[in-house]
């Protein structure tokens, strides 16, 4: 049964019911994203956490139909955006709305940017391609852009190559390349992984800042549950494909109730607390190839019972809490 956590609405810019993304590997399609309802609410940022391998940027690519062509393919399901089925748009409709209505922060600057064009021409792409203006245009737009996201000098770094700014400034760059088109809603694929903690406050600050000038929707990916208290409305946890427990941020660190989000919690460095005092979360999240035939976190599970290892929970509403979906048979209302 596929999960359902909204209604069609018009305060969603985004809308995924049912999202099934697989791969084929050795003859066979397995599942990457597993049933994946969610939505995105108008100037809402939605946190999706997860270790690596939960299917966090899977989920996004599929929403920007960037799957490989012959290796991957949504096998079921709809990703509704402004009343499109994106799901089964042909690749030419959907190039109008890549880059324009809905844009990508990559999780890699470095590789992410064309290292033999210089900044301003990759800015100024985006702008000729969809907003029909001109070179010299573009070029101004970009350097408004540059000073946007506070890069200083921008006039002369416009003529720069990506291998002369740093880590930091790369990662200012994607978000300018990203926002040129003053898009509906931003992807941001751990736009802050690799930097140190001051260069990720000031990056987190001018996502913030955009958000709140421009009026997007924003999903925010990311393995770094400190990050998420920071930026996020509401939290999406996600573990081998599926979202496991769904709750406004506060909320979620206030009450986590899913085995594995407490599991996360608790392996968080935090400055109130020795390192001595971390725990670790045994094991691994399970292979696409080798999912199991229950609960998929039962393995890691301190808290399973025999039903665990043979049925697949559903995401159920807390009985207090509508707002609270979670993934369990232990905690869910189901048992209880």
């Amino acid at each position: 049964m596929t999960d359902t956590l909204s209604s069609p609405s018009a305060e969603h810019v985004l809308e995924i019911r049912g999202l099934r993304t697989e791969f084929l590997i050795d003859g066979q399609w397995h599942a990457a994203v597993r049933d994946l309802s969610l939505a995105v609410r108008r100037n809402e940022t939605l946190a999706i956490v997860g270790e690596s391998g939960s299917g966090k940027s899977m989920t996004a690519l599929s929403v920007l139909g960037l799957l490989p062509a012959k290796s991957g393919r949504i096998g079921a399901g709809q990703v509704m955006f402004e009343g499109k089925d994106l799901a089964g748009l042909p690749d030419r409709q959907m190039r109008q709305i890549r880059g324009n209505r809905i844009a990508m922060v990559f999780q890699e600057p470095m590789t992410s940017l064309n290292p033999t064009m210089r900044v301003g021409e990759q800015i100024g792409e985006s702008l000729r391609a969809h907003k029909g203006v001109s070179r010299a245009e573009a070029r101004r737009q970009a350097v408004q852009l540059l000073l946007q996201v506070g890069i200083p000098s921008a006039q002369t770094r416009l003529d720069d190559y990506p291998h002369q700014f740093s880590g930091g400034m790369r990662q200012r760059v994607m978000i300018a390349m990203a926002i040129a088109c003053q898009p509906t809603l931003l992807l941001a694929d751990e736009p802050t992984t690799a930097l140190d903690v001051t260069i990720q406050a000031q990056v987190l600050a001018v996502l913030n800042e955009l958000k709140a000038s421009q009026g997007m929707s924003m999903v925010f990916i990311t393995h770094n549950l400190g990050v998420v208290a920071l930026i996020a409305d509401r939290v999406a946890v996600m573990y081998a494909g599926e979202i496991v427990e769904l709750a406004p941020v506060a909320d979620l660190y206030a009450r986590p109730v899913h085995p594995y989000t407490q599991a996360l919690l608790a392996a968080m460095p935090r400055v109130d607390r020795a390192n001595e005092d971390l725990q670790p979360i045994p094991g691994g999240v399970p292979s696409i190839r080798a999912m199991p035939a229950g609960c998929a976190y039962a393995p890691r599970c301190p808290l399973k019972i025999a039903r665990c290892e043979t049925e697949a929970p559903r995401l159920t509403p807390l009985a207090d809490d509508a707002e609270h979906p979670v993934r369990c048979f232990v905690r869910s209302p189901e048992t209880t």
